[in-house]
């Protein structure tokens, strides 16, 4: 009887022992850390000449410490540091986003008008120290949309959403070289500097590989389980892309040699832009919902998640300063959604003029 006590209550002991330790290493694991970013400035400006309200892609020049903010008929240009405004380029028609070529001493805007009629669409070049513009080349795409430098090549690419192609120019004849097909609607491309240019395909569920040597498709790889990708991010030293998928709602990481995917993660409605820092290994991706989601790239393999930063209704661009790690975004005030359509069945909330606005957060 003894023994069999004694045994009992050694087995009862073992168990609770057993149990408190497994609580133990349960709540010893390490939280995930907070990132720290939070809302340091908000920048409001002034309604773009026209009437009317829209804005899209954020482009950042650490360097030259600016900031070329899209804006309906106009790009703003900010300091970096102080946020005031340091000029304008105006007499635009419906401009997209703004590549920079530091070693032609350029800018490139993409000016292209997606709406029915629309007579514009070209890319629009300006100085990059006096910010005026010095030349024009029209593409004739309908919905010339996102514009990206190649620096292998030299050359300037937009990506026309409606007609499913990329327009190739050569900045220095200021002139079309060649329409790439791109079979399906283009969204938010990458370079990874030496000749290689990636492009979401949210038609297609894809990412198209171009190599821009030859101006030809190299490769084609699915983005599941990400799906209709929008915003797209590269890390050039991994050979890592990032790409934001609003439907399903995932954000991936793929092998920008192979196509594997190798991490998603659920997002939050209406992505539409990425941005990596290669300083502190996040990546950040903003979402219509007003959430800015920032993952960590723990290696070449293995992305983590950190948090979920609460922004506004409509931040859904930004772009990150790699040389203070703050973070732009744009977003405005919204009139409700229309009333739902057999063509619209699912409109969405517009922006009303007036309320422009730049929130910059930090650490």
């Amino acid at each position: 009887m003894k023994v069999s006590s004694l045994g009992r209550f050694a087995a009862v002991l073992f168990i609770a022992m057993f149990g408190v330790s497994c609580l133990t290493v349960l709540y010893a694991r390490p939280k995930p850390a907070e990132s720290g970013y939070h809302l340091l400035k908000t920048v409001s400006l002034p309604p773009a000449a026209g009437g009317g309200e829209y804005f899209d892609y954020i482009s950042v020049d650490p360097a030259a410490r600016r900031v070329y903010i899209s804006h309906g008929t106009e790009v703003v240009v900010l300091n970096a540091d102080d946020y005031n405004v340091v000029g304008k380029i105006e007499g635009l028609s419906r401009c997209h986003g703004v590549a920079i070529a530091r070693d032609l001493g350029k800018g490139f805007i993409s000016d292209g008008d997606g709406r029915p009629g629309a007579p514009v669409q070209e890319v629009v070049i300006f100085d990059l120290k006096t910010l005026k513009v010095t030349g024009r080349v029209k593409t004739d795409q309908p919905d010339t949309d996102a514009i990206i430098y190649e620096p292998f090549t030299k050359h300037v690419f937009t990506f026309n959403g409606d007609s499913h192609n990329s327009t190739v120019i050569d900045p220095a004849k200021e002139a079309v070289i060649t329409n790439i097909d791109l079979i399906g609607k283009v969204e938010f491309p990458a370079v990874d500097g030496k000749g290689m240019i990636y492009d979401n395909n949210p038609e297609k569920n894809d990412i198209v590989a171009i190599d821009a040597r030859t101006n030809t498709i190299k490769s084609r790889w699915p983005t599941a389980p990400a799906g209709a990708p929008t915003s797209m991010a590269i890390d050039q030293k991994n050979r890592r892309l990032f790409s934001g998928g609003r439907g399903p709602q995932f954000v991936i990481m793929m092998d920008a040699d192979s196509g594997k995917v190798l991490a998603s993660y659920p997002i939050t409605a209406g992505v539409d832009a990425n941005a990596f820092d290669p300083g502190t290994g996040l990546l950040f991706v903003a979402t219509r919902e007003g959430i800015l989601h920032i993952y960590r790239e723990d290696s070449a393999d293995k992305l983590s998640e950190v948090e979920s930063v609460k922004t506004e209704y409509g931040a859904k661009t930004l772009q990150v300063d790699t040389k203070t790690h703050k973070v732009f975004l744009t977003t405005s005030d919204f009139n409700p959604p229309a009333a739902p359509t057999e063509k619209q069945p699912h409109p969405l909330a517009t922006a009303k003029p007036g309320n422009f606005r730049v929130l910059v957060y930090g650490q």
